[in-house]
């Protein structure tokens, strides 16, 4: 998706939303900057499938498992449950903007455009907030587990409330973005091609940097340092703690449930660190669209992208529940 102005800057005139660069001598906002190599045009689409094709995939089988098999709705898996709805949502609407990649148009109109540019940034936001809920579970447990107490609150039930809760706060803090989002016609371009973007009112250099500082702030320094502190509390009381029955009952059954959450956390961070810190980047420098900056550009979204269809394959391996269940779905068919 892209992000452009009617200004005649050419900064404001020509910003990628959902790409981590901007190019600041773009001059023709209706040619993005792949459209000079043609190698990204070939290459983008066969990428963006693959991430739709396994991701829908794998997630929807994740949304099925925990639904079906009673075992399976834990508080755990119930984040586990919306994280895979999220990612799943996401997927579902690569195909539109494959299609727009393709076309190097937007031929959805204008309602469409608001909806998939929304769920574009929910899908920023959607994957930590869930996985930073998780992270507070999991402390909490270990907590309680320390002091030999019992969460009588932590109820599937709760867990549910809690999830509803989330989905409210993702789609208020992306409700800007839906507004801003609409049908832009490049007044450079001949063919009156369109796009999908999100249009700034004046001064749109200004809006543009708060809209990444936005992103940045609530998308990734805020719930990466609560998970950052709540682990490494974590880790201080677990190293510091006695070996007793307590710490014995940890290590079976609730340190698989930490150790999977803190992996999903880091394959999350790995994902979207490169995304979010080359906001820094757009912020501070002013690139100029060669091939490798492109290639880099391109890169750092498809990993962004990719977080969307790699969590069913951890759960498969880390959690023996998934497990079963995944190869009983190979085995049976639904």
């Amino acid at each position: 998706m892209e992000d452009i102005n009617g200004s005649s800057n050419a900064y404001s005139n020509c910003n990628f939303s959902m790409e981590p660069f901007i190019f600041t001598n773009q001059t023709n906002c209706s040619s993005p900057p792949w459209s000079h190599f043609p190698d990204f045009y070939f290459a983008l689409p066969i990428v963006y499938s693959v991430i739709c094709a396994v991701g829908l995939t794998g997630n929807t089988a994740v949304i099925y498992v925990i639904l079906k098999a009673p075992k399976m709705k834990t508080v755990t898996n119930i984040f586990i449950l919306n994280l895979a709805i999220a990612d799943d949502l996401f997927t579902l609407v690569l195909p539109i903007n494959i299609a727009e990649h393709m076309l190097n148009n937007w031929p959805f109109g204008g309602a469409l455009c608001k909806v998939i540019l929304s769920i574009d940034h929910c899908n920023i936001f959607s994957s930590l907030y869930f996985l930073t809920v998780m992270s507070i579970d999991r402390y909490l447990v270990v907590l309680a587990t320390v002091r030999s107490q019992r969460l009588t609150h932590r109820t599937y039930r709760f867990a549910k409330t809690v999830s509803i809760c989330v989905w409210v706060l993702v789609i208020i803090i992306v409700l800007p973005f839906t507004v801003f989002a609409g049908i832009y016609v490049s007044p450079d371009d001949a063919g009156n091609r369109t796009s999908c973007v999100l249009s700034f009112p004046s001064p749109e250099r200004l809006w543009f940097k708060a809209s990444r500082i936005y992103t940045l702030v609530l998308g990734f320094i805020i719930p990466v340092s609560t998970t950052c502190v709540l682990y490494s509390v974590m880790l201080y009381k677990l190293r510091n703690m006695q070996l007793g029955s307590n710490a014995k009952a940890l290590d079976k059954a609730k340190k698989k449930a930490t150790i999977m959450v803190f992996i999903v956390l880091a394959l999350c961070l790995f994902c979207w660190t490169p995304f979010h810190l080359s906001t820094v980047v757009a912020l501070t420098t002013d690139l100029s669209p060669t091939p490798l900056v492109i290639g880099i550009s391109y890169f750092i979204t498809c990993l962004s992208y990719a977080n969307s269809c790699l969590n069913p394959f951890l759960y498969a391996f880390f959690d023996d529940s998934f497990r079963k269940a995944f190869r009983k779905i190979l085995e049976c068919g639904p």
